[in-house]
């Protein structure tokens, strides 16, 4: 062998000593390994302080998301119901606004394989984050809390809830929650990404708990998350969160606020955060989730049962006031405003078929729109004022449908094996929302797993906006941003009503 075989040997072999290091598994505090996963130029590292009971974390990597993680990881394999909690601090003040501390759990070790994390981002920023699929995209719900000082992430079956803590420094439910299911056993553990391939972070994660989550005699109760998604990148973000009931939100027509029932009334609540205000309807107080904004802003629909115990149509200011009743039959469901501000289009129960009808948003004889055999719902008119989206039970399922605003030439928008509900026309015109459930769910109950879809009305080709666990009370009135960049809807979660620490 010559002196240049020689050399080339003791490269390659000193290439693959340091690979082995950077991949080396080893065992660290209550984790029974640690290593890079995916793609880093600096090997991470993680070490454990006994006496502080503290982890420090160090990763490099180029990111978390999209089809690939690069991140040091400090793991334990689980199975079954668990949790992980732990308090979170990045080192240095400065680094990449996207460098990221998470507690996550994974399916495996690959860098490109399922996992939910809930991540404290560099700038504050905090948000469960999703690959549900191996190589498939990451996708995001951002809490509406900034840089909480302990988080928590739980696994109860195939369902995954975030926890952060408040300004008390108690864990509360963050809204956020996501379905996946995992095989067999799990990684479970904590980690750092760099967000920059050419520098290294770290983060300190103490008072970090594991614990295996045994079935709870204690009954769950429900939360309600109002969030919003943009239609280009799909990123959600929570907006209220509360241990309430409510429903189907609207989005201002200025954009400032939204509204949404709740316990028979309707709130009002600041897009920017806050308290939600009950809006005056007395003496009707039994508002359902059939509601909406007049195109001037100045007026809202509202759909009540108080009078004669079947919902009727009602309008009043948008500030609040005595409702005036628009149908003088029940049941009716307020659904769609014209573009002119003068005509309500509503779903009406006339004998035994639910059909579409129109009225003057003065009042007066109604029109009947739809005569077909089985329910139609849902109707919305289109920003020109030409036509009424609505949804329709006819072929023999839910699905999409549209119809000239005299009844004339109705026709199926798309055609899919999914039940489709409540069609939403954003203002420009581009877009259409609807609520998607599985095949064989029948009409839009609650607690389903449900999709909520976005259809290019140019040429039909239809995108998931979010995967979510709800159904009745997600998105049943117009719920589009004013500028026809994002949607807001409410998605649900049944958590038991255990301390958390």
């Amino acid at each position: 062998m010559n002196r240049r075989d020689l050399s080339f040997c003791f490269v390659l072999s000193f290439l693959i000593g340091a690979s082995f290091v950077q991949g080396q598994v080893g065992g660290v505090g209550v984790f029974e390994g640690h290593q890079d996963v995916g793609t880093v130029l600096y090997p991470g590292s993680t070490s454990f302080d006994a006496a502080k009971e503290s982890y420090t974390v160090t990763g490099s990597g180029e990111n978390m998301w999209f089809g690939m993680d690069d991140f040091q990881f400090a793991w334990k394999k689980m199975s079954g119901d668990i949790a992980i909690s732990a308090d979170i601090a990045f080192v240095a003040d400065k680094g990449n606004n996207h460098r990221k501390a998470v507690l996550m759990i994974r399916q495996a070790l690959d860098g490109n394989a399922p996992a939910v994390d809930i991540a404290r981002h560099g700038d504050g920023l905090t948000s469960l984050q999703f690959r549900d699929a191996t190589g498939s995209d990451a996708h995001e719900v951002q809490s509406n809390v900034v840089a909480p000082k302990r988080m928590r992430l739980e696994k109860r079956g195939d369902y995954f809830y975030a926890f952060v803590s408040g300004a008390d420094g108690k864990l509360e439910p963050a809204g956020a929650s996501t379905k996946l299911a995992l095989e067999g056993s799990f990684y479970v553990g904590i980690g750092v990404s760099a967000h920059d391939k050419d520098a290294s972070e770290s983060a300190i994660f103490s008072n970090v708990r594991i614990e295996a989550l045994p079935p709870s005699a204690v009954k769950p109760v429900l939360y309600s998350t109002l969030e919003t998604v943009p239609v280009a990148s799909t990123d959600r973000r929570i907006s209220y969160v509360a241990q309430k009931h409510f429903e189907a939100p609207n989005w201002s027509r200025n954009g400032s606020y939204f509204l949404f029932n709740q316990d028979g009334g309707i709130y009002r609540l600041a897009v920017n955060g806050g308290k939600p205000a009950r809006i005056s309807t007395d003496p009707q107080v039994k508002c359902n989730n059939d509601h909406g904004i007049s195109p001037d802003g100045t007026m809202l629909a509202i759909s009540d049962s108080t009078e004669t115990g079947k919902s009727m149509v009602y309008t009043l200011p948008i500030s609040g006031g005595k409702p005036k009743k628009i149908t003088a039959t029940g049941p009716s469901y307020w659904h769609g405003w014209s573009p002119d501000g003068a005509t309500l289009a509503f779903v009406g129960q006339r004998g035994d078929n639910f059909d579409i009808y129109s009225i003057s948003v003065n009042g007066g004889e109604e029109k009947r729109l739809t005569t077909a055999t089985g329910l139609d719902d849902g109707p919305e008119y289109s920003p020109d004022g030409q036509w009424i989206y609505f949804n329709s039970e006819r072929t023999g399922h839910m699905q999409i449908w549209r119809m000239h605003t005299d009844g004339s030439d109705q026709e199926q928008v798309i055609t899919d094996e999914t039940n489709d509900w409540f069609p939403h026309l954003s203002p420009d015109g581009k877009w259409m929302t609807f609520v998607a459930f599985e095949k064989g769910v029948t009409g839009h109950p609650p607690d389903k797993d449900v999709t909520l879809n976005v259809m290019s009305i140019a040429d039909k080709k239809v995108k998931v906006l979010a995967k979510l666990f709800g159904g009745q009370g997600t998105n049943n009135v117009p719920s589009w941003s004013p500028d026809s960049t994002k949607v807001a809807f409410v998605s649900y979660e049944y958590l038991t009503p255990e301390t958390r620490e």
